[in-house]
């Protein structure tokens, strides 16, 4: 069975969810199926389960078949998975940010972490 992640990416792909997106989550939802289409190139019988959840995306069978194969695919090359994790975290980034806003995201360990948008005016940090 597939985890969380890649059974939410197979439904997004199959759904067609890019449609519904901000422009820029479009461009990455969009960088996303390209991905996953040229690792598919490589395997017709993975090709042909995309293919099936694209054309019948209410199928729960096919989304789960499709999962499968991205799950599959993404255990046999972890820079696939990489990828494809990545693209799918930029994703959700953009539906939470919109085209207007900013998404300060922080990793690592700091004393103190200052993130600011559009300021007018002097700032003064003691």
């Amino acid at each position: 069975m597939a985890d969380p992640i890649t059974t939410a990416i197979a439904t997004a792909v199959a759904s067609g969810m890019g449609q519904s997106l901000t422009d820029q989550a479009r461009e990455v939802m969009t960088a996303l199926v390209r991905r996953i289409r040229e690792k598919f190139k490589e395997r017709p019988a993975a090709e042909t389960t995309l293919a099936a959840a694209r054309d019948d995306p209410g199928s729960a069978e096919r989304i789960s078949e499709f999962a499968h194969a991205l799950d599959e695919a993404s255990r046999e090359d972890p820079e696939f998975s990489r990828q494809i994790r990545e693209i799918w975290a930029q994703i959700r980034l953009s539906t939470i940010a919109g085209d207007d806003a900013v998404v300060n995201t922080f990793h690592g360990r700091a004393d103190k972490v200052v993130q600011l948008r559009d300021v007018h005016g002097d700032i003064n940090i003691s």
